[in-house]
This record gives C-alpha cells, sequence and structure tokens, in this order.
C-alpha cells in the first residue's frame, strides 16, 4: 500500500508544503490528499486590498497542484479523529492517513465580544473580505467605518479602505497603542501616515460590545458605524483541541523543533496553528513568514522520516515586520533577536518593494510547487508505509 500523507489546509503553509512533498517523494509510494474549504489558493496576506475593491489574482488549486499527483479534496474539515487516524468532512466523506500535516491556520478571535459574530466584517477569509467589499461599495461616498485592533492586520485595513474610499470617515479603536510594538522611526512614520489618509484614531479603548450599526466601548463612548470591520487578533480552529492532540491553551498544536506534535509523532503542524519555540527562544508568532518556517521544517521532517535521509533543520527565526499604509506607503519594521523592535526601519517606497517582493515572490513559489523538477523524486523505506486505520 501507498503511505498516505493528508495536508488539512491550503493557505501559505499546507500549499506550499503540499506541493514541496510532492516534489520530493515518488507517487509510486506516496498518496498526498490535500484538504481545503476553497477551490482557491487565497493569498491572505492581500484580502485587505480585495476588501477595500483591488483584484487579486486567481489561483485554482486544481491548476496549482496539476501534475503533481496531489489529490484536491474541497471540504471543511468537521472532525479529526487522531486516535483512529481518520479525518471527517462536510460533504460526508472522511480519509484514512497514516501521516497528517495540519495547516488549518487561524481566524479572527471575538474575546467572547457580543455582537462580533453577527454584526462585524473581518479580512481574516476570502468569502469575509468579499462581504465587506459589498458592505463598502453599497455605502457609496457617505458613512462610518471603524477598525477595531491595533495590530498590523487592522493598520493594514484601515489604511487601504481609507486610501481608496476617501468619501468614507475611517476610525481606528484599540484597547492598547496603535503599532505599540513598532520602533521610533516606524510609529511616527505610521501616525503620519494616519494623519495624511484622514484616520481617527482612539487609543487604550476596548471595545465590550458591538451593535448593528455601533460599537460600544468600555468607557461609555458608543461609535457609530456603517460597517465595522474585527480585527482584533487571531484565534486557531478547535479541531485541532477537540481531537485530542496536545495544545496550548489558545488551541494551537504543541509541536517539537521538528514540527512533529508532542503527543502524536505522526501528525506534524505548520502555520499559524503550530505552537513552536523559535530560534531566540521565543514562541514563533502567527504570520506568513512563520508558516514558510514551520512548512519548511515539518515537511523535512517528513521525507526524512519516510525516506531515512537526515532531517535538515531549517531556521525558525524572525526578522520583522512589514505592513502597507494603502498601496504606495508602508513600513518594514526589523527587529532584534529576542523580536524587539530595533530602531531602524524602512519606509515608504522601499518598504513596499520589500513587501511587494515578498508577497509576490510567495504567490510565485505556491503556483510552481514543483518548480518543474518533477522527476526529483526519494524512494521511501520499506517500513515506511505502514497503513493507519481505513475510514470506514
Amino acid at each position: 500500500m501507498k503511505h498516505r500523507i493528508v495536508v488539512l489546509g491550503a493557505g501559505y503553509a499546507g500549499a506550499f508544503s503540499a506541493g514541496f512533498l510532492a516534489r520530493q517523494l515518488h507517487t509510486d509510494d506516496v498518496e498526498i490528499t490535500v484538504v481545503n474549504a476553497e477551490p482557491d489558493f487565497v493569498e491572505r496576506l492581500r484580502l485587505h486590498q480585495l476588501a477595500a475593491g483591488h483584484e487579486l489574482p486567481h489561483r485554482p488549486l486544481t491548476e496549482i497542484f496539476a501534475g503533481t499527483g496531489i489529490r484536491l479534496r474541497v471540504a471543511r474539515v468537521v472532525e479529526l479523529d487522531v486516535d483512529r487516524r481518520r479525518v471527517t468532512l462536510d460533504d460526508g466523506g472522511r480519509l484514512g492517513y497514516d501521516t497528517l500535516l495540519y495547516a488549518l491556520g487561524s481566524t479572527v478571535a471575538d474575546h467572547g465580544v457580543p455582537g462580533v459574530a453577527d454584526h462585524t466584517y473581518n479580512v481574516a477569509g476570502r468569502p469575509s473580505a468579499l462581504r465587506l467589499r459589498a458592505r463598502l461599495r453599497a455605502l457609496g461616498s457617505d458613512g462610518d467605518v471603524l477598525v477595531v485592533g491595533g495590530n498590523l492586520t487592522a493598520i493594514e485595513a484601515a489604511t487601504e479602505i481609507a486610501e481608496a474610499h476617501p468619501d468614507l470617515r475611517v476610525t481606528l479603536a484599540t484597547s492598547g497603542e496603535v503599532g505599540g510594538w513598532l520602533g521610533p522611526k516606524a510609529r511616527k512614520h505610521l501616525l503620519r501616515a494616519f494623519d495624511r489618509l484622514g484616520i481617527t484614531v482612539h487609543e487604550n479603548t476596548t471595545i465590550e460590545r458591538v451593535e448593528p450599526s455601533a460599537a460600544c466601548a468600555a468607557d461609555d463612548t458608543v461609535f457609530g458605524s456603517d460597517a465595522t470591520v474585527w480585527a482584533a487578533g487571531f484565534a486557531v480552529h478547535p479541531i485541532a483541541a477537540a481531537s485530542g492532540l496536545a495544545v496550548r491553551p489558545n488551541g494551537q498544536i504543541t509541536a517539537d523543533r521538528e514540527l512533529r506534535s508532542v503527543s502524536h509523532p505522526n501528525v506534524f503542524v505548520a502555520g499559524d496553528s503550530a505552537f513552536v519555540i523559535g530560534g531566540n527562544g521565543q514562541p514563533l508568532p502567527m504570520s506568513c513568514a512563520s508558516a514558510g518556517f514551520t512548512g519548511q521544517q515539518a515537511t523535512a521532517t517528513i521525507i526524512g522520516e519516510l525516506t531515512g535521509r537526515p532531517v535538515k533543520r531549517t531556521s525558525l527565526s524572525y526578522v520583522g515586520n512589514h505592513v502597507s499604509l494603502g498601496r504606495a506607503d508602508a513600513i518594514f519594521q526589523f527587529v532584534d533577536g529576542d523580536a524587539r523592535a530595533k530602531p531602524g526601519a524602512l519606509c515608504g517606497r522601499p518598504a513596499v518593494w520589500v513587501k511587494s517582493a515578498i508577497v509576490g515572490t510567495s504567490g510565485w513559489a505556491i503556483s510552481r510547487p514543483t518548480f518543474g523538477r518533477l522527476d526529483h523524486h526519494y524512494r521511501t523505506r520499506a517500513d515506511a508505509g505502514s497503513p493507519g486505520v481505513v475510514a470506514a
């Protein structure tokens, strides 16, 4: 029997990892199945652009995986049974596996705030970004938009909307300081950009309730809003915790340095769902950069275990934050070995070029998973194909 590898999720971590495994492992020995809720690869880093009205490249997963031997299953995961090695899907299907790569990513964290699920928009997924896009278009040239959060996603959403819809009144409310982790040069540039785009900022303001046309803060301030964009952090899907995998309090899967689940050695994890200690001794943050590093390490470990080759250790480092401020402005904040902001930063056009290069390269690489080298395959060990429980 072929060794069955199932990859859950085809975002930055999952799509890259599946393609790399297909490129390296021989199709006579392994069967790779990718499960994803959407038929396309979604560039999550650019969803704030989609919400603001810009078009993004169409990247169907069937085209990305064409010729690789990868089987694509467009469905949502509803249950993971790690003891029986079985994945249950919302279309009624079940998949058995020998090796699982969990890369389901993250979604918006509502922090238990009433009204978030019913009355807000977000840019954590393509369907939600398209809903926000439709709402902004419906507002036309008059309306109030409230962005809740002070992190990278909130900053990018607020500046992109303000630039693309200059007639709308954009306000940002955050429980701390907007961009408070930035160095002095970068934060000064950020605040100048907010002034240039006419964004009103309310810091140290915690939103405690969201209503259909307003958001209420802990200090009793009420923000009228025709569209409330919730960008107050990320949470991982509860499927991992429910499966019996060892997880952190926030639901991330606890992994060792090789991105193997500490409780189930045939389960690997990559992307936002992974809790792993980086090279600086700190947990890797949820980010696109972390998706790349964890995906590289997880696939290196899987290939090593199946083929008997030495497992290459990839860098688990974090070099900085890049944040766009509309289409013509950006910041790249450098960090030190402890992930603290350095005084220096790239601002303006140079930072735009850096971010464009990073995003463009990521999309290009994922769209070409084999890089034209499908004949570069490693054979698996004779004892690597021990079958798991076949899904009933």
